[in-house]
C-alpha cells in the first residue's frame, strides 16, 4: 500500500495548519509549504468537503483546521484525499465487482486485513504527525531578531 502524491501532500499541508493555526489564504499556505497552489486549492476543496478543513470567505478569510488536530486521524486524511481505505477491489465499496467472489480462496479474509490497516492509520493523529517540530517551511520565514535584554 502506498499514498498518492496528493495525499502526501495533504499530509504536508495539514501539518503545517496544525502548527500555524491562523487563518491563511491558499497562496499563504503553498509559498510556506512548497506545495504548489494548483495542488493547494485541489486539496483544500478535499479536506474541506470532509470537514477535516473549513474555509472562511472575505477579506480576512481563508482556510483553518475544521477539528482539533487531535480528533483527525491518518486514516481521516488518506479517505479525504483517495476515498475509502481498501487493499484490495474485492473489499468496500467495489465488492460487487469481483468476478471470482464466490470461489476465492480469500473471500472474507481480506476484511481482516483491511479493518487491521484502517485500525492502525486511524490510531495516529494530525497531533502526533506534526510533532511539534518546527514549521515545516521555517527556512521561507522571516527571521525575528531576538527581543533585546533590559538593560539597566
Amino acid at each position: 500500500m502506498r499514498i498518492n502524491k496528493l495525499t502526501d501532500y495533504s499530509v504536508v499541508v495539514l501539518v503545517d495548519m496544525t502548527r500555524n493555526p491562523q487563518v491563511r489564504s491558499a497562496h499563504q499556505i503553498a509559498a510556506e509549504t512548497g506545495v504548489p497552489l494548483p495542488t493547494v486549492a485541489k486539496i483544500m476543496k478535499a479536506l474541506t468537503r470532509d470537514g477535516l478543513v473549513v474555509s472562511q470567505r472575505g477579506a480576512a478569510g481563508g482556510y483553518a483546521l475544521g477539528r482539533l488536530p487531535e480528533r483527525i486521524t491518518v486514516a481521516d486524511m488518506i479517505q479525504a484525499i483517495e476515498g475509502p481505505i481498501a487493499l484490495t477491489s474485492c473489499v468496500g465499496e467495489a465488492e460487487h465487482e469481483c468476478g471470482i467472489g464466490p470461489i476465492c480462496p480469500m473471500q472474507g479474509q481480506w476484511h481482516r486485513v483491511n479493518d487491521a490497516v484502517r485500525q492502525a492509520l486511524g490510531a495516529v493523529t494530525l497531533a502526533e504527525m506534526a510533532g511539534g517540530g518546527p514549521p515545516l517551511a521555517d527556512h521561507n520565514r522571516p527571521v525575528a531578531a531576538p527581543p533585546m535584554a533590559a538593560t539597566g
